[in-house]
């Protein structure tokens, strides 16, 4: 089993403590040897939320481990308990959900090679540098890191929206290290200022569906709150072409605020906004989270710029994006919403 278990088996990135130290507010990366870092309360949160018994942990880990091992040996997936607890979390550590959102996490990158293409913060710096996103510093009163996106900043000539997808998964995929993220999820804030015709309808539905399924049905991350402010009379065009293709759950995490700062305080406090949205943690400060990604150069290099983990593995037509099969029907999909956002507007 040792000998099968190296032949499919990637290492993790190993933990970087001195660019942890230059990041203070940001935990570092796990340790390659795992030791749970959860506080009692996170620990109390996990067993009543994700049905996780610290007790039974490392036994689940290796229960999910022999699945992979048996049923897919070929994979080539990190096998760590650090790496795979994220997907029992994210699955409420039922072993057949969490295998399912393994596969299609590195199936994902099968069908969109496109964004997992040599993946890592330098070839999306231009999208950093626009202020297109970034993590706000301080978490909710929940323990909720703030994804905060301004699709606004972006103009299709700037360069292709494929590379906002890239930027939004390497933020996602060093959101998801610490283990209170895991627990406890995460919430978008989206800014719709400036957003126009050229922004709403140049990615099309094919790619919202596609970034869709990878956040919802491919990554190990719980989206507990999505927030959209100054959103134009265009996004119930926006918002109709995403829904059809969000579970229910999803759909109802979805508050839309306009400009009332006041109901975006009751979602979202003054003391972790910044003072641009009425808060009270300083100026809105867009390059601390672009050097944290950018000092993890090589942390990504070793998670994205490998062999294909697929390689030698079948999977089934149902974990492929349905966009691999739609040939012209995304055109049809395409001229629907072009459509739809015309009568919005």
């Amino acid at each position: 089993m040792a000998d099968q278990h190296e032949s499919v088996s990637l290492s993790p990135p190993q933990a970087d403590r001195a660019t942890s130290a230059g990041h203070s507010w940001f935990p570092g990366p796990p340790p390659p040897m795992y030791s749970c870092t959860l506080t009692p309360e996170l620990v109390a949160k996990a067993r009543e939320e994700l049905q996780e018994k610290p007790e039974w942990r490392l036994r689940d880990v290796q229960a999910l481990r022999d699945m992979i091992l048996k049923e897919h040996p070929n994979l080539r997936t990190r096998l760590d308990d650090a790496f795979l607890l994220r997907f029992l979390r994210a699955r409420k550590f039922d072993y057949d959900r969490a295998l399912q959102l393994l596969l299609n996490y590195h199936a994902g990158r099968k069908t969109w090679p496109e964004v997992f293409q040599d993946l890592k913060p330098s070839t999306v710096k231009h999208v950093l540098d626009l202020g297109f996103l970034t993590v706000l510093p301080r978490p909710d009163p929940n323990g909720r890191y703030i994804l905060f996106l301004r699709p606004g900043k972006w103009k299709p000539n700037d360069y292709p929206f494929v590379d906002n997808v890239r930027a939004l998964y390497l933020t996602l995929e060093k959101l998801i290290q610490p283990e209170e993220t895991q627990v406890n999820g995460l919430v978008i804030l989206a800014d719709y200022t400036g957003v126009g015709m050229s922004q709403a309808s140049n990615p099309g539905p094919f790619l919202a569906k596609k970034i869709v399924s990878i956040l919802q049905d491919g990554f190990p991350i719980r989206i507990k709150a999505v927030n959209i402010i100054n959103e134009p009379r265009i996004f119930k065009g926006i918002f109709a072409i995403i829904k059809p293709f969000l579970k229910e759950k999803m759909a109802e995490r979805y508050v839309l605020h306009g400009s009332d700062l006041r109901s975006l305080h009751r979602n979202i406090p003054p003391s972790v906004l910044p003072e641009e949205y009425g808060g009270t943690a300083g100026r809105l400060d867009m390059s601390a989270w672009s050097r944290l990604l950018l000092d993890c150069e090589e942390e990504f290099v070793v998670e994205f710029c490998q062999p294909d983990p697929l390689e030698g593995v079948v999977l089934p037509d149902s974990m492929l994006c349905e966009g691999e099969q739609a040939g012209g029907r995304e055109e049809d999909g395409f001229r629907a919403l072009r459509s739809q956002l015309y009568y919005c507007y």
